[in-house]
């Protein structure tokens, strides 16, 4: 998980800057947690945003805690392309796209930063962590 900030602004947030998380895996094998151990998974990388103000910044704190604990993906079927033993998004929805709208998994979405607090806190990430 590889964080950078940038001016540029996302739709909603104008008045801050904006924050990349950048997630790459490589290939690997399925351990014992895994659905099928043993089985390979391929390489895969996924960009997310966050606006750049006090909300965003803690968002990104929360997420950085479930991703240690390797809450945030999980390998399984691709709701996109349906194939299996890959990795995916694991119930933590992230704004992959700046704009587009909820649509297009991007911004605005007024409601997105407090809807991701509390998948977060379903999965037990919270403030206190």
């Amino acid at each position: 998980m590889t964080v950078t900030r940038s001016r540029q602004c996302l739709p909603g947030f104008e008045n801050c800057g904006s924050i990349a998380i950048e997630y790459r895996f490589p290939a690997g094998i399925q351990g014992p947690e895994h659905p099928n151990p043993g089985a390979r998974y391929g390489s895969t990388s996924r960009t997310a945003f966050l606006p750049d103000c006090e909300e965003g910044q803690k968002v990104l704190r929360l997420l950085q805690v479930a991703f240690d604990r390797r809450l945030v993906f999980t390998i399984g079927q691709s709701a996109t392309t349906g194939l299996d033993n890959v990795i995916t998004w694991n119930d933590v929805h992230h704004k992959t796209s700046m704009g587009g709208g909820p649509q297009r998994f991007g911004y605005p979405d007024p409601e997105y930063l407090s809807r991701v607090q509390l998948e977060l806190q379903l999965k037990g990430v919270t403030e206190d962590d």
